[in-house]
């Protein structure tokens, strides 16, 4: 019998639910922009990919962003293939809730959207995220390139000095490369736009990233 783990404590390959072949059936159309949120993308576009607590608020902080072409919110940083929601929400898959962005690297930098990541969410909280907690809540960059490590770890550099001025704990973001992104539910998808009533505990530290 599968014991469930700590809700704050990462579990290990060997723990992790072994999951399954398929992946989630989806329409694979971004419910705001028409665009797709499906793989592959057009060449001149970038993706990033980003966990900042709930991944409801935090998808529709870029696809309200000039220079995104798409969002999909998914599961990633864990060990189960093609994990359900509730799997992730047990902890025993290791994954963290994702967004995966599709920008246009002309019109909006990476840069661009580190800022808005490090201002719309609290980075020092460990395995939660406001009232939310456990491991798939936990603050993470997810790098497609040496280019995006460095600069993730300069702007968290940068970040934790404006954070520490007005009193805050050390950063607790994860770093990394990107592994495999998993498409979470349909319904999931642009979820705060198909219900604009719906759950976001979203919320920064009011500490501006100034521009370096």
């Amino acid at each position: 019998m599968f014991l469930k783990p700590e809700v704050n404590k990462m579990i290990s390959y060997e723990q992790a639910l072994k999951g399954r072949d398929k992946g989630m059936p989806i329409t694979g159309i971004h419910a705001v922009s028409g665009h797709t949120i499906k793989m592959p993308f057009a060449n001149h576009l970038q993706s990033a990919m980003f966990g900042l607590g709930c991944f409801w608020g935090a998808e529709r902080k870029f696809w309200q962003m000039a220079g995104v072409y798409s969002t999909a919110v998914g599961y990633s940083a864990g060990f189960t293939p093609n994990p359900l929601y509730e799997e992730v929400c047990s902890g025993s898959t290791g994954h963290n809730e994702v967004v995966l962005v599709i920008f246009d690297p002309a019109i909006v930098s990476f840069e661009v959207l580190l800022k808005v990541f490090w201002q719309s969410h609290n980075p020092t909280q460990g395995m939660r995220q406001g009232n939310d907690q456990g491991t798939q809540y936990r603050s993470g960059i997810y790098c497609f390139s040496s280019e995006q490590q460095e600069q993730a770890q300069s702007s968290k550099q940068h970040y934790q000095q404006a954070l520490q001025a007005k009193g805050y704990a050390e950063i607790s973001t994860e770093i990394i490369p990107a592994s495999v992104f998993y498409y979470a539910e349909e319904y999931h998808q642009q979820y705060l736009y198909k219900n604009p009533a719906g759950y976001c505990g979203l919320g920064g530290c009011g500490v501006d990233y100034q521009d370096k």
